[in-house]
């Protein structure tokens, strides 16, 4: 119970909602910006042959990493090429009977079969194009293929990304699986910083808002940028919600797994406030004077946001409509220390 001169000197008022700027400070790292990450494998099963990229190293988009000799190709190939004189050979017999047709030697009915034979071994060869196609061969392979008759059964592993090399699963006379990946290429000009937000502060929290990093591994002024995500599913065992930005890398000075430090700032956001003078500070922990009864007040825990003008945003440990001392706390405090002294 505080004395009379004391509750003169307090001022008690309700929590309740006001705006303030939400400044939110979240453990991160750097990671790979999984848009910019390509994993290269075979698209048919073969022997290495060559390796000409090593780890590390900068590719071109379509660059020869590997070759390989396969088997598989070959025969595929020679199946394509085996449709193609079937083509051929149909072609002539259709030609030969429309030109019989015309003088009077066969009847129509024997150009309408031979017309449909040719478009059954059309279909063939299409497919075999489309089997070579999804082996890994280009249309100007194809084309080669057609032009040459030659059978090529080596087949080039080729960068889908212009990048950096930062993963080889791959040694001289290895046998690649359509399954393996033997290369993963990664664009390192831009990269993510991913953190995990409390789910209580997730609400505020969206995509495009205003954002900022800090790297001490990378000393230097924070970076800025804006979201680019935020996860809209809870991670039911952290309780979190995943947040990323974009950050851009030129100089590759942002290494992925580098730790780093989130800051959100959220403009204008309306929550539930308090006054800092509200605020008294024991134990390292931030403290509120809750009324219970008129004239008796409760020492109450609290969890607060960073300071924004006179206001702090209350994250945890009191509801709206509660009374608190809003003035004077410091003086209600400074009795209770007294009164625990004696």
């Amino acid at each position: 119970m505080a004395s009379d001169a004391l509750l003169q000197r307090l001022k008690v008022a309700a929590v309740g909602e006001g705006q303030a700027d939400a400044i939110l400070r979240i453990a991160g790292s750097v990671e790979l910006d999984e848009l910019r990450v390509a994993r290269i494998g075979s698209a048919v099963s073969g022997r290495v042959v060559e390796i000409r990229a090593r780890l590390g190293q900068a590719v071109q988009k379509g660059e020869v990493l590997a070759r390989l000799h396969s088997a598989d190709l070959g025969a595929a190939q020679a199946a394509y090429l085996k449709a193609l004189s079937q083509v051929n050979l149909k072609q002539l017999t259709a030609n030969r009977a429309e030109r019989l047709a015309k003088a009077g030697a066969v009847s129509d009915v024997i150009v309408t079969e031979r017309r449909h034979e040719l478009q059954e071994v059309e279909v063939e060869r299409k497919a075999a194009a489309d089997q070579l196609r999804l082996l890994g061969m280009s249309q100007d392979d194809i084309q080669r293929l057609t032009e040459t008759r030659a059978i090529d059964s080596d087949l080039a592993i080729t960068a889908s990304l212009a990048g950096t090399i930062i993963e080889r699963n791959i040694t001289q006379g290895q046998v690649v699986q359509p399954a393996d990946a033997v290369y993963t290429i990664a664009d390192l000009s831009e990269v993510w910083v991913v953190a995990e937000a409390p789910e209580q502060d997730a609400r505020w929290v969206s995509a495009g808002d205003e954002a900022e990093v800090e790297i001490p591994a990378a000393s230097g002024s924070p970076i800025k940028g804006r979201l680019v995500y935020v996860a809209d599913l809870v991670n039911p065992e952290t309780r979190t919600v995943t947040v990323r930005m974009a950050m851009p890398n030129p100089q590759r000075l942002f290494k992925p797994e580098m730790l780093a430090t989130l800051v959100i700032r959220k403009r204008g956001v309306r929550d539930l406030v308090l006054p800092d003078s509200a605020v008294v500070r024991g134990d390292n922990r931030d403290y509120v004077y809750v009324e219970t009864a008129a004239g008796e007040f409760s020492l109450r825990p609290v969890e607060l946001g960073i300071r924004d003008g006179q206001v702090r945003r209350v994250l945890k440990g009191l509801q709206r409509g509660e009374r608190v001392v809003v003035d004077g706390a410091f003086h209600l405090n400074s009795e209770r220390l007294r009164k625990e002294l004696e």
